[in-house]
């Protein structure tokens, strides 16, 4: 399509009637300082929400609920990736932490072949979460730290200074990770009903065609690519 003629062509959207959701939400970003914010409903297979960011901030997420509140939408659960301060924008409601994105996290702290029977125990650990319950994880957690309590208090003063870190802070930091994740990571179990996704698995995947099919026209504004975003968006 020429430049001019999607400039004229009218923007297609088939929207959702207002109803009760669970909203999967994630931002993707296209370049530096320019990304979109996308809340899915996956029980619909719909996009019910998009807008504009030049940051991912707890701001954004609050505009975005807010929008589609005001629409009518009564947003039941929502499915989160982590990014810091997003839960407290939802923490009135059922919030499932992405599991995909949890082990991700453990799998940066730990790389994917940790040389410490420490770190090699708490990989394994985190890759159940997708097959076991909140109970389970949760006595394997505590039993994982029982044994390494002391492992991990080890500490090492710092060349040529008289302060000291934490030896194994890697390994703390994916701890303390699963730990404080820990309520959020099964919500999908308690709420049976809703039917919540326990990853953001259906919008990333979105965003991967998304991003395939804008790479056939490099080269738009920023106006003419947020069109033809919105145009796939709400199909």
């Amino acid at each position: 399509m020429a430049k001019c003629e999607l400039d004229a062509a009218a923007i297609s959207v088939t929207l959702s009637i207002p109803q009760p959701i669970v909203a999967v939400t994630d931002t993707t970003f296209f370049g530096r300082g320019y990304g979109v914010l996308v809340i899915r409903c996956p029980r619909l297979k719909k996009n019910v929400h998009w807008q504009e960011v030049r940051l991912e901030t707890p701001d954004e997420y609050q505009r975005a609920r807010q929008a589609l509140e005001a629409r009518g939408f009564t947003i039941d659960a929502a499915v989160i990736d982590g990014k810091r301060g997003v839960l407290a924008i939802f923490q009135d409601l059922p919030v499932q932490f992405c599991q995909f994105h949890q082990i991700a996290i453990v799998r940066r702290y730990l790389t994917s072949r940790p040389k410490l029977p420490a770190g090699k125990e708490l990989r394994a650990i985190a890759f159940t979460l997708p097959a076991t319950t909140q109970k389970i994880f949760s006595d394997l957690l505590a039993v994982w730290y029982k044994r390494h309590e002391h492992f991990l208090k080890e500490r090492t003063y710092a060349p040529n200074s008289c302060h000291w870190q934490y030896t194994h802070r890697r390994i703390r930091s994916a701890y303390r990770s699963l730990r404080v994740n820990l309520p959020y990571l099964f919500t999908y179990q308690q709420y049976p009903h809703l039917k919540i996704p326990n990853t953001t698995n259906s919008i990333d995947g979105y965003f991967s065609k998304l991003k395939h099919l804008l790479n056939t026209h490099r080269g738009l504004t920023i106006h003419r690519r947020y069109k033809l975003i919105q145009q796939i968006l709400g199909q």
